[in-house]
């Protein structure tokens, strides 16, 4: 008999792909790590991995067995989610992964909502930039993430995963207010200026240096930050030009000049979750909840017209 539990190593092995990070992610030793899988081994009687360097290779066995592990999850999945939504009360832990600006504008007013609505649910949330969540979720780190995908660049799919939209939010150029130059009236004059943009491998920063280059120019990229707020200070003090979502504007007036983009370019935002879990109901609170707020952001938005100060 296959011990279930071995199973799901050797899946989270497959996954992962070290037994490092299935030691850190377990919260094992990688020696105990690999003691299990060698009595797996034992249990099935074939040989599961071999050395590849410093590494471990799954063999065509292994690489099956941890396909039913798979499918094994994946039930166990579905029978915890059926069986709290048989309870008469919503309770349990969500691990939360969702982007600065979602966080900024959304998170104040979901854990408000939560601690009314569902006071038993426990809501945890980690910040972390959309490619690197949407892989954690699928690896099982947090059971829900707030993911973005700009126009032209497809998010990272992951077949476990499914996507539901949240809402969406205009993309803008951000100016300085003032200066000693001439005032930045396009997207065009803005080629001599000094950026800041989020690192390179962030899908904004790929959006943004095509967006630049079908403009004709390659942008001058001074600054490098996942921190809006750092962009928003140092575009306020007249050291830098950006593009930023309205999302960033929420409960706040903008002490930069925005301005429209050619074909006025949105951003998506969408949560997803694993199929398997996505009938818990402590997940089901969580984005019912997100997306009243993120519907109650987005009105708004629309009941105060474009973001104040210096719109262009």
């Amino acid at each position: 008999m296959l011990d279930v539990r071995r199973l799901l190593l050797l899946r989270e092995l497959k996954t992962r792909g070290t037994l490092a990070e299935v030691a850190a992610a377990q919260q094992y030793s990688p020696s105990a790590v690999s003691q299990q899988l060698s009595l797996l081994e034992k249990e099935a009687g074939v040989e599961l991995l071999r050395k590849a360097g410093r590494r471990v290779q799954l063999t065509a066995e292994a690489e099956l067995l941890a396909a039913y592990a798979g499918q094994l999850q994946d039930i166990l999945d579905r029978a915890e989610a059926d069986v709290a939504g048989s309870s008469t009360s919503v309770t349990g832990t969500v691990r939360l992964a969702v982007f600065q600006s979602a966080a900024l504008a959304l998170l104040p007013g979901v854990l408000s909502s939560m601690r009314r609505d569902y006071p038993e649910v426990r809501l945890e949330m980690t910040q972390r930039e959309p490619e690197t969540a949407l892989r954690e979720t699928w690896t099982r780190d947090f059971d829900l993430v707030v993911a973005e995908q700009y126009p032209g660049h497809a998010a990272p799919h992951y077949p476990e995963l499914d996507r539901v939209e949240l809402t969406s939010d205009a993309l803008r150029l951000a100016v300085p207010p003032h200066g000693p130059e001439p005032l930045i009236g396009s997207l065009a004059e803005a080629a001599g200026a000094p950026w800041v943009m989020e690192p390179r491998g962030a899908a904004s920063r790929h959006w943004a240096e095509q967006l630049c280059r079908s403009a004709g120019f390659e942008p001058d990229v001074r600054f490098e930050t996942a921190d809006l707020q750092a962009h928003i200070r140092l575009i306020e003090s007249g050291n830098a030009v950006a593009l930023l979502p309205d999302l960033v504007w929420t409960d706040k007036s903008s002490p930069v000049r925005l301005l429209e983009l050619p074909g006025s370019p949105h951003r998506t935002i969408f949560t997803s979750a694993r199929t398997a879990s996505a009938r818990r109901p402590a997940l089901l609170a969580v984005r019912e909840t997100l997306a009243r707020t993120a519907g109650s952001v987005a009105a708004g938005r629309r009941a105060g017209g474009k973001p104040a100060a210096g719109f262009a």
